[in-house]
């Protein structure tokens, strides 16, 4: 619940969205049987999840099994950093379109609720793929794998070159969600910050901000931004840990990390595995330098059913995302052109993984 200010105090901060529905708290209690429990698809820090279904048609009413199915995440907004991130996702994905990122279809603020309505994600989030062992969740493929790495690096390099410049500094697989045939869609933009301009000056951000005004990034002459460190531990680039400079690049070392996370199937970060081996960069970037090396450490769920030499080249490619120094990695568009070269090069293999029919949204 939001306690802290009044609603026109927080819609003040939306920019000017005329495509972007505001939908009445009627209509998504309505949507998801009053948030009921039967409709919840997760929870965590920032709030639920519900599944639901809109009505297209304004003027009629919904039957049963029809409309346009959504996931609704209603907030956990206690203090101002839940309006923030709420702010931040409307902002963005408000006036961001494009087919690697999961679609907003409106908002709601409303009696102290902030409320978010995203398309529903059929096939889940990566990390469910990658790291749950259930009978009914089979292994990704690799031409699956593959086909969520390209969508994972156009959406990212989109964000980079578009005008805004975002820098979305959350990427991890649980903020990649799948549709239906698996194209993967970024999500969870509550973090996301602007980026380097041309025009605009250095600056150095506050500690929480002004309840979610954006924070605009260095000119021409500087390449970060200098910023509170957010993010989740193991993915987060370690020039931004240690000084705060935040960077286009600083995206481009998370996803190093996915690409390593979706080549071995095993977590960024893991305490229970041996010494030396909880975080999975450290431990593997030795492995990822050597053909046979490799192999060894490759998701044995796989069993050996992929391109060995497109599968070398990607290892390298995440080597390079991984540089310590931001300068030193590639950009995201240099990263799109690198796997549609190797796309036209390694086999198909069209066997698809078997999963429980229920859905998971943003």
């Amino acid at each position: 619940m939001v306690n802290a200010s009044p609603e026109n105090a927080i819609t003040r901060h939306i920019s000017p969205l005329p495509n972007l529905p505001q939908f009445t708290l009627a209509e998504l209690k309505g949507a998801t049987k009053n948030f009921g429990s039967d409709s919840l698809l997760g929870e965590g820090g920032f709030g639920q999840v519900f599944k639901g279904r809109i009505n297209d048609k304004p003027s009629s009413k919904t039957r049963k099994g029809s409309g346009t199915p959504v996931a609704v995440k209603r907030m956990n907004s206690d203090g101002f950093q839940g309006i923030e991130e709420w702010l931040a996702e409307v902002n963005f994905l408000g006036r961001l379109s494009h087919p690697n990122l999961v679609k907003l279809l409106g908002y709601c603020i409303e009696d102290g609720e902030l409320l978010l309505v995203y398309e529903l994600m059929q096939k889940h989030s990566l990390d469910m793929h990658l790291f749950r062992r259930d009978a009914g969740v089979g292994a990704l493929p690799w031409d699956i794998r593959f086909k969520i790495v390209i969508g994972m690096a156009k959406g990212l390099a989109f964000l980079h070159t578009s005008e805004m410049q975002v820098i979305h500094r959350d990427i991890k697989p649980s903020n990649i969600l799948l549709d239906g045939f698996y194209n993967a869609k970024i999500s969870d933009f509550g973090l996301a910050k602007v980026g380097p301009s041309e025009s605009k000056s250095y600056v150095t951000t506050s500690v929480m901000g002004t309840c979610g005004l954006a924070k605009t990034g260095p000119s021409e002459s500087k390449s970060h931004v200098t910023t509170r460190v957010m993010g989740t531990y193991g993915f987060a680039d370690p020039e931004y840990v240690s000084t705060g400079h935040l960077y286009v690049k600083s995206d481009v070392y998370g996803f190093g990390v996915v690409l390593v996370e979706i080549l071995t199937g095993l977590r960024a970060i893991d305490p229970r595995r041996p010494r030396g081996q909880e975080i999975l960069v450290d431990w593997m970037k030795p492995f990822l330098t050597n053909k046979r090396k490799l192999k060894s450490c490759m998701d044995s769920r796989l069993e050996g059913k992929y391109p060995h030499l497109a599968v070398y080249k990607i290892a390298q490619l995440a080597l390079n995302c991984l540089a310590l120094e931001p300068n030193c990695r590639p950009s995201m568009e240099k990263v799109v052109k690198t796997l549609e070269e190797l796309e036209s090069s390694h086999p198909k293999m069209t066997t698809e993984p078997k999963f429980r029919p229920t859905c998971l949204g943003p």
